[in-house]
């Protein structure tokens, strides 16, 4: 049954290649064949995919933008079968050592799942060798290596098997994780961990390896051999021992007690218990104030949300879904964690601008549209985050939201970032007109040392005719007062145009990664380039 449901799986995404236009084994650029910034080249314009004007990435600078961003599903212009062609079609005009880089960035640096386990599936089809060195560095949890598997077997990349190289790097991961991590890499589905070791045959090591196999492929077992957590949950499905200290999704379909589940609350990590505050409502765990206490000291562990490299949205999510019937400190101590999350912002010397897109497209949701799991974080949200946690940090910066035209509002520095975002995303929208910042800035004679775009880039109603953008034409007007001043756009989602290119004044970064917060630290020391973020991936040692 376990199989026909993979095969299944398997034949609908393969239904993603029908539109492919170049199969890697007819597109591989030798290393040392790289395709040069736009700034060394004459710019033209195209469409973009609102319809407006705008300048082309090369293949390495929008392919860095998507690994960037990491979203494969659809957006507000794009589906996701359009998201998964242009990735496709960027990397076939990449070479393997900037796309083995590229995924380790996406990994490393910007936390995601699903890009680097694309690129790793392309490299298994056009450099084994470039795969092998990077594999482990990428594929670093059973999320990732379900997703590199369910790719490869996809078909998407040229190929419709593991084959040799990804089977043997596939056994490889397995064997070296510990009893405690295979057993937790098991959750999640399609595939399975236990599709995925029917699909490889790993050879145990052990008895007690082989146990655990036989335990995960739901064989005849032995209990006495399974890892001591493992053995305590199925006593424990018994009714014969106390919940184990393992991943609570584990437990959610045994029936226990409100004292077991304010037990499992105490001991879950930090990433689980933000993500699960409403669930532990339901089973009572609020009902005993010391428990609710210790939660809320756990949620404000300025050490616990470092380790957990919480992205700030992700705790906004949290506090947008959390139930009105949440206790108010475990709400006051999410806010808590979002100004910590949000402490890595750089304070920047000078005059900042910060040019908020609150156009109708910033509504998308920001990791993209995904059935029953789209997250309700918008675009908007990520901007009024990054825009008020970079006041916070500058309170001299001039926030100026916009759409057709700019926004009038009154920010107050001292408020907190939740409460600034908040005050952002409730402006009224429009259509984007990115130039209508700048144009204001020049209208009014405002200086600035630096511009901070934060918007999905897709700009149609700048009313402008000739062989520019409008937000070139009101840049170039702005630098003869601002001759120092720079500009740097912040795409929160991929695509292939901006509307001014790359050069010493103008630094584009996609995502919203701490990543993001790196680039402005460059910028604001001089220390970047026309193609800082080219440099930065280019500069990742294999």
């Amino acid at each position: 049954m376990a199989n026909r449901k993979l095969i299944a799986e398997v034949r609908a995404l393969r239904d993603w290649d029908d539109e492919l236009e170049t199969p890697f084994s007819r597109h591989q650029p030798a290393d040392g064949a790289n395709s040069r910034t736009a700034a060394t080249r004459s710019p033209w314009l195209v469409t973009n995919e609102a319809g407006g004007a705008a300048y082309p990435l090369t293949a390495e600078q929008a392919l860095a933008q998507y690994a960037g961003t990491g979203c494969l599903y659809g957006t507000y212009y794009a589906s996701a079968r359009d998201q998964l062609k242009t990735v496709l079609q960027l990397a076939a005009a990449c070479t393997t050592t900037f796309i083995a880089q590229t995924a380790l960035f996406a990994r490393e640096r910007g936390a995601m799942k699903t890009m680097p386990a694309l690129l790793c599936a392309i490299l298994a089809a056009r450099d084994g060798e470039l795969l092998e060195r990077i594999f482990t560095r990428t594929i670093d949890s059973g999320n990732t290596l379900r997703s590199f598997v369910k790719i490869l077997r996809s078909g998407v990349v040229g190929r419709r098997s593991l084959g040799s190289l990804p089977r043997r790097l596939v056994r490889q991961w397995l064997a070296v994780r510990s009893d405690r991590q295979l057993f937790h890499a098991s959750i999640g589905k399609s595939p399975s961990l236990s599709d995925v070791l029917r699909m490889v045959h790993p050879k145990p090591a052990t008895p007690a390896r082989d146990n655990l196999h036989r335990y995960l492929l739901r064989q005849p077992f032995a209990l006495e051999l399974l890892p001591p957590e493992v053995a305590q949950l199925e006593r424990c499905k018994l009714g014969q021992a106390e919940p184990p200290d393992v991943n609570f999704q584990f437990l959610t379909n045994l029936p226990l007690t409100t004292a077991q589940w304010q037990a499992i609350a105490r001991q879950a990590s930090w990433t689980t218990t933000r993500m699960n505050l409403n669930t532990f409502l339901r089973h009572g765990v609020f009902t005993d104030d010391a428990t609710t206490a210790a939660i809320a000291a756990k949620l404000r562990d300025e050490e616990a949300i470092r380790r957990a490299k919480a992205f700030p949205y992700q705790i906004l999510s949290a506090l947008q879904n959390a139930s009105a019937e949440l206790p108010a400190s475990l709400k006051a101590a999410l806010e808590h964690a979002l100004e910590v999350a949000t402490t890595n912002v750089p304070t920047i010397p000078g005059q900042i601008v910060l040019a908020i897109d609150i156009s109708a497209s910033m509504s998308s949701p920001v990791t993209g549209h995904r059935g029953t799991a789209t997250s309700n974080v918008r675009c908007l949200d990520v901007a009024a985050l990054f825009a008020a946690a970079l006041l916070r940090q500058n309170p001299t910066a001039m926030v100026i939201p916009f759409h057709f035209t700019i926004c009038e509002v009154a920010i107050d520095p001292q408020a907190s970032v939740i409460q600034t975002a908040q005050q952002l995303c409730e402006l009224p929208s429009g259509g984007t007109n990115c130039s209508a910042v700048l144009s204001h800035l020049n209208r009014c004679r405002i200086a600035a040392d630096l511009v901070i775009y934060i918007s999905d880039c897709e700009s149609w109603a700048d009313h402008v005719a000739g062989p520019a953008t409008g937000t070139v034409v009101e840049w170039r007007q702005f630098r003869v007062a601002n001759p120092k001043a720079r500009l740097v756009c912040i795409d929160l989602q991929p695509h292939r145009t901006v509307q001014a290119c790359p050069a010493m004044d103008v630094v584009h970064v996609g995502g919203f990664s701490d990543e993001v917060f790196e680039v402005l630290r460059a910028v604001a020391a001089n220390e970047h380039s026309p193609d800082l973020l080219i440099e930065r991936i280019r500069a990742i040692a294999i």
